[in-house]
């Protein structure tokens, strides 16, 4: 069975049981029909995904794998924040008028900095260094910049990676500020896996462990049946994941260069509420 699912089930069982409840407190999020969206949270949840033992996705749902990868390579990759050069429609509502989410994501990894080895965007330094000084403790990424959050669309959630070689292997932690774990924490461990897998094929590196931190890893009121109901479902095994070997470059890597085979699912839960 996909260990994925443990670690899901037993981070939400966690939550439900021993998390702490916003009602009764002014809380910003709210549903659509203007009610306030609490939350039952646990503060700093930490969850390990071996990448050398099975591809990390749910069966419990599926998980809309190419759509999270157009995603982070749309973040990291187009560096962009201009809503157009995305293929789904999840950040729609928090762009303007011409598109755009403002310095949030992508802006931020395409700003260039000087680096002892030339200027450079965040993104190339990783890589440089990657192939460069590999066993470097400084490899790392930051999206949450202070003095440009008030011309982001959305602040950053997974906001910062920091990535380590130890061997041959890549090994990266993941930090995220909050997550909304229905929605977004399969999505985010879907993408950020595949990420690591392309940074460390392009690296000479094996995929390694990925480490996922969240300072507020909370269920939305609305969405806790959706969970209690998720959580009984059949485990099956995780799917197959492959990247095109061919790929040397990560500026070449497409959405169609990720291959997942044998993935076997409980069905989608639809009409998922979302508070704002």
């Amino acid at each position: 069975m996909s260990k994925a699912d443990k670690l899901f089930v037993d981070m939400c069982e966690g939550i439900l049981e021993r998390g702490f409840s916003s009602e009764g407190q002014t809380v910003r999020a709210k549903w659509a029909d203007g009610t306030p969206a609490h939350t039952i949270k646990c503060f700093g949840v930490v969850n390990r995904y071996d990448l050398q033992e099975e591809f990390p996705a749910l069966t419990l749902r599926p998980t809309a794998i190419k759509s999270a990868v157009d995603e982070i390579l749309w973040i990291w990759q187009k560096k962009s924040n201009d809503i157009r050069d995305l293929n789904s429609h999840i950040w729609d509502q928090w762009a303007d008028e011409s598109g755009s989410i403002g310095k949030a994501y992508g802006y931020q990894l395409g700003v260039k900095y000087k680096f002892p080895h030339g200027e450079m965007d965040q993104v190339d330094n990783v890589l440089w260094q990657l192939k460069h000084t590999p066993y470097s403790r400084r490899i790392m990424t930051n999206m949450y910049k202070f003095d440009d959050l008030t011309e982001m669309g959305l602040e950053p959630c997974a906001y910062s990676m920091t990535f380590n070689v130890t061997g041959n292997r890549l090994n990266a932690v993941l930090n995220q500020r909050s997550q909304d774990i229905l929605t977004a924490n399969n999505w985010n461990v879907v993408q950020y896996s595949v990420l690591l897998c392309m940074f460390a094929q392009v690296s000479g590196l094996e995929p390694g462990e990925l480490v996922h931190v969240i300072a507020d890893a909370h269920i939305y009121d609305r969405h806790v049946p959706l969970i209690k109901e998720m959580i009984k479902r059949p485990q099956y095994p995780a799917p197959k994941f492959t990247l095109n070997p061919n790929v040397k470059d990560f500026y070449d890597f497409t959405v169609a260069d990720i291959k997942i085979e044998d993935y076997e699912k409980n069905p989608q839960i639809k009409n998922i509420p979302v508070a704002i």
